[in-house]
């Protein structure tokens, strides 16, 4: 009698696109009170390439030093997920 085939598991890929996104949100965390005031009347006056160069910069000093936090934080959080089993695709 043949054996059943094992049911297709992506494990591997989940896990890189949840340390991907979680990266990513914590990221935009760190970065997010930096980047407000130019929401407002800060932005309002730049034009469009000048405002997209300001946020550039706005955002490289916000993450400087806080990168690693980010990468380990998403680390931390993927690992507890998966080992609580709380992410789908996971279980």
């Amino acid at each position: 009698m043949p054996s059943r085939a094992q049911p297709f598991r992506p494990r591997f890929t989940l896990t890189l696109l949840y340390l991907a996104g979680f990266f990513l949100l914590y990221a935009l965390i760190f970065v997010a009170p930096d980047l407000a005031p130019l929401l407002g009347a800060d932005g309002q006056g730049l034009p469009p390439e000048a405002l997209q160069e300001r946020s550039r910069q706005v955002a490289q000093e916000a993450m400087r030093g806080k990168v690693l936090i980010a990468l380990v934080a998403s680390l931390a959080t993927v690992g507890l997920g998966a080992w609580r089993k709380a992410l789908p695709g996971m279980r």
